[in-house]
């Protein structure tokens, strides 16, 4: 019953947040910013979003390449196709309910190369690991590249005494957190404590691959296909083509959080790419009309590819053995 109820809140609590937010942020917006988002959407040219989406399938062709190298010290060889038709799934999965994707992709190998369930996953979280680095590169330097504005924007809408309140609260914990994991002898505690040990394992486990040369240059390739992706997007509009670098970065690193974070950004991808827009003075109008453009199309690219996975991959693999 309590499993029961945990997934439930899994899936429910992503979902009625983005339900929320695209409440809340319609109900801002006056008759004639409706009409003004319709006109983004309607004058966009898609030609970029198109072009935008399959930057993002090239990126899922390299990681499908990528995958590769770290099954190899475990004694598989999987066909390429199979390894992208898995992550196909994998995105697909993680629409409907957050992180089973990494799971269903793990089952697909199983399934169809023979990679038992528990080394395809350790491969796939530390393949997250090394992701997780990048961004939160992605997010230095965004932070570097705009901090006179970001600051300015904090301290203007914050007050300084309860800006310094809520650092002082953020360390009070991390104090804390580093405090549980010491002493506490809870199972919650054994579960946090057995995640950071996997993700030191993960990183670790890069530095021992035979090929982490091309490894690290194929996650480059990747995330230089993810902002390239964005940015040919910002070409729909005529008043996003031409924003800053920094905001640009700025604004991908907030997109990609939501999609890492929720079920693949739906309501809050729009939502907070649209507010980081309107910081650099972006109208809060195109920047929703943007984000819900970029997302739209990305979903529907992820159901398209991951529905046709789950229908070629029994007739693929027959055909071939």
């Amino acid at each position: 019953m309590k499993t029961s109820l945990t997934k439930f809140l899994k899936i429910a609590i992503p979902l009625g947040l983005g339900v929320f937010l695209i409440w809340y942020s319609y109900s801002k917006f006056t008759p004639e910013q409706l009409t003004e988002i319709k006109t983004n959407f309607k004058d966009a040219n898609y030609g970029f979003v198109i072009l935008a989406v399959v930057l993002s399938q090239i990126s899922h062709i390299s990681r499908a390449y990528r995958w590769s190298f770290m099954l190899a010290p475990l004694g598989y060889k999987p066909k390429l196709f199979n390894n992208f038709m898995a992550i196909c799934i994998a995105y697909l999965m993680n629409i409907f309910i957050p992180k089973s994707g990494e799971v269903s992709r793990a089952l697909v190998i199983d399934k169809y190369e023979g990679v038992p369930f528990d080394k395809a996953f350790g491969t796939i979280i530390s393949e997250r690991v090394v992701d997780l680095i990048f961004l939160l590169g992605f997010t230095l330097a965004a932070f570097l590249l705009q901090f006179d504005i970001l600051k300015d924007y904090i301290l203007s809408n914050i007050p300084l005494t309860k800006l310094l309140f809520a650092l002082g609260g953020l360390f009070v914990m991390v104090l804390v957190f580093f405090l549980f994991l010491k002493f506490s002898k809870s199972v919650l505690q054994q579960k946090l404590k057995q995640f950071l040990i996997g993700l030191k394992e993960g990183i670790f486990s890069i530095l021992k691959m035979k090929k982490k040369g091309a490894f690290i240059l194929h996650t480059c390739f990747i995330w230089g296909l993810y902002l390239l992706s964005f940015y040919t997007a910002t070409f729909a509009l005529d008043a996003t083509s031409a924003i800053s670098v920094g905001t640009l970065i700025t604004a991908f690193v907030i997109g990609s959080f939501t999609f890492a974070f929720t079920n693949s950004g739906f309501g809050s991808y729009p939502f907070f790419v649209a507010g980081i827009l309107a910081v650099f003075g972006i109208a809060e109008t195109v920047g929703t009309a943007f984000g819900w453009i970029v997302w739209t199309s990305n979903i529907a690219s992820i159901v398209l590819f991951g529905a046709l996975s789950f229908f070629i991959l029994p007739v693929y693999n027959k055909v071939i053995k």
